[in-house]
């Protein structure tokens, strides 16, 4: 009786506290049933592991077709700099009836297409070229540009799906464009061109400001060369553009003595400026007459902008070797050296890796320029620049006409030059450069071999 009385007892308190205790282990977090679904699918569906491995693949390959895209640095953190949507901050244009140039500015490089459109006479709708930049998005202010310089209407720009900004062409009449990139910051080219009308070829007087005052040039009385060369002036080569390199925030290249490459091109410049107004009635356009910055691409849009004749951009240069000294004088073209390539990094304001890539895009690019006649330019203005410094200063070294893929020769229409006048990291050469005689000197031969270039054209 005992015994069954115990085991009814015992019958109850199961039957009370049992539900208790299921209750209290399902408030609990389960992981032991995870643990055993886990294991559960894997010896159920061996293939289902492999199906998550094939949409890990696949994430992998989108994730390195955004990468290609935007070229970050690999294995950063989600929601780094580098892994947003690259930023369009800026879209400008510069515009003559037979050319005008768009530049779209980037934060960092992105991938992009290109495509062109027939005109829709169903619509209305002129001929487009448009370019779909991918993984960007579109910074607050930046806005669509009226053109309506007969080649362009207008430059439209828009998200056209959540990670693709459209950049949208409405074109009037063209011959050709070419689109090309520049580093650093990255800018995404686009250069329009159409036939001239003579017409609307002179600047408008708002283009530039007018140039400051500055110390009058020492000019040399006129003679018969001379007056011939004006004559041929007038009828080839009426309009020159001088570009100082550098300015503003950008100091070029820095002496030892504290010498800044963009205070002494820019007093040279405007020397030679006046040389070429007074001496051969030229009429002269400088990209910056004081110290203001310009990117690169502005300076020889200004020149096709203004229709220019002939473009001469001044530099000095600098080198590891403090040994090194000289005058050099360069054309657009591949560069033929590893110091060509060196020096075209400097100026471009970017990396040899970049200067390889933009010497594989110039051949398709360098279709429209005047090659020839930017070496006969360079050659002329080298031998008569050198023959100016070493007859007035001992040990004035000529290293020659060379060839170098330079950002700010890129894209212009006429015979174009870079003048790298004497070597700042060189200590002589820096004190040479501060000296006003020195940089009236380095005018006087730059103009002189304009002239000889003039001369030749008979």
């Amino acid at each position: 009786m005992r015994r069954i009385l115990l085991l009814c007892i015992c019958m109850i308190m199961i039957t009370v506290y049992l539900p208790t205790l299921s209750h209290a282990e399902e408030s609990q977090p389960k992981k032991k049933p995870i643990k055993k679904e886990v294991s559960g699918k894997k010896k159920k569906k061996a293939g289902s592991v492999k199906g998550k491995g094939t949409v890990k693949v696949k994430r992998k390959k989108a994730a390195a077709a955004v990468k290609s895209k935007a070229a970050p640095p690999a294995a950063e953190p989600a929601g780094t700099a580098s892994t947003l949507p690259a930023v369009v901050t800026e879209m400008r244009h510069w515009s003559n009836p037979d050319y005008t140039r768009i530049a779209v500015n980037l934060d960092r490089e992105v991938k992009f297409e290109s495509h062109q459109l027939p005109e829709n006479r169903e619509t209305g709708a002129p001929p487009r070229l448009y370019i779909d930049i991918g993984d960007a998005r579109i910074a607050q202010g930046v806005k669509d540009i009226p053109i309506g310089d007969g080649l362009l209407k207008t430059a439209r720009i828009g998200q056209y799906r959540p990670d693709t900004v459209r950049v949208v062409l409405d074109m009037g009449s063209i011959r050709d464009y070419k689109i090309f990139t520049f580093s650093d910051p990255f800018r995404i080219i686009i250069d329009v061109r159409g036939e001239r009308r003579e017409e609307f070829s002179r600047p408008k007087e708002n283009i530039l400001a007018p140039l400051p005052v500055v110390p009058a040039a020492k000019v040399e009385p006129l003679d018969e060369k001379t007056k011939g060369i004006q004559k041929t002036a007038i009828g080839k080569i009426r309009r020159i553009v001088v570009d100082p390199g550098h300015g503003g925030h950008d100091p070029g290249a820095v002496g030892g003595g504290g010498a800044r490459e963009k205070d002494v091109v820019l007093q040279i410049g405007l020397k030679l400026a006046k040389k070429l107004r007074e001496g051969l009635g030229l009429d002269v356009v400088m990209t910056r007459s004081t110290d203001v910055f310009l990117e690169l691409q502005e300076r020889t849009a200004i020149a096709n902008q203004v229709g220019a004749d002939l473009f001469v951009s001044i530099h000095a240069n600098a080198a590891l070797s403090r040994t090194i000294s000289g005058i050099e004088t360069y054309y657009l073209n591949l560069a033929k050296t590893e110091k060509a390539a060196q020096l075209a990094a400097k100026e471009n304001g970017t990396s040899l890796e970049k200067v390889s890539l933009l010497q594989a895009v110039l051949f398709d690019l360098m279709a429209n320029y005047k090659i020839n006649d930017s070496a006969h330019l360079a050659e002329e203005v080298q031998k008569a620049l050198y023959r100016k410094a070493g007859g007035q200063y001992s040990g004035v070294k000529n290293l020659g006409v060379k060839q170098g893929p330079f950002y700010v020769l890129v894209g212009a229409t006429m015979p174009s030059i870079l003048v790298e006048t004497a070597f700042l990291s060189n200590e002589r050469e820096e004190e040479r450069l501060k000296d006003a005689q020195y940089q009236e000197t380095t005018a006087d031969g730059i103009l002189e071999g304009i002239k000889g270039y003039i001369a030749s054209l008979k």
